[in-house]
């Protein structure tokens, strides 16, 4: 599985992404850069790729990485449950609490790890 590194700060984790259309999406579109927008123990951000629900959940578990169709978002959660139904495309490395940290209208960055 290709392995993405997100950064805010001094935040840096890592996360597995699945073999999903979306994720293979998400992959060919990096790297990227954007804002950081909280809601409830999700943080969440708007990135250059564009899909319908492929498989939509609306329930994850904390850690989860997924994208939310209406926005174009990639969301990181860590204890929220989705707004509306999210494409599942991965999941953290780590302690998925340490996403508190990040607060509204931080920089992240994401990329290709090793």
């Amino acid at each position: 599985m290709p392995k993405i590194r997100v950064t805010s700060g001094q935040l840096e984790m890592t996360a597995e992404l699945n073999d999903t259309p979306t994720a293979t999406a998400i992959w060919a579109a990096l790297p990227f850069e954007s804002g950081a927008r909280l809601w409830g123990k999700e943080v969440y951000f708007e990135i250059p790729v564009h899909r319908e629900e492929d498989d939509a959940q609306p329930a994850v578990p904390s850690g989860t990485v997924a994208f939310w169709p209406p926005g174009d978002c990639l969301c990181l959660f860590y204890g929220q449950t989705p707004a509306s139904p999210v494409n599942v495309v991965g999941m953290l490395n780590g302690d998925p609490d340490e996403l508190a940290d990040i607060p509204a209208g931080a920089r992240i960055a994401v990329e290709r790890a090793e």
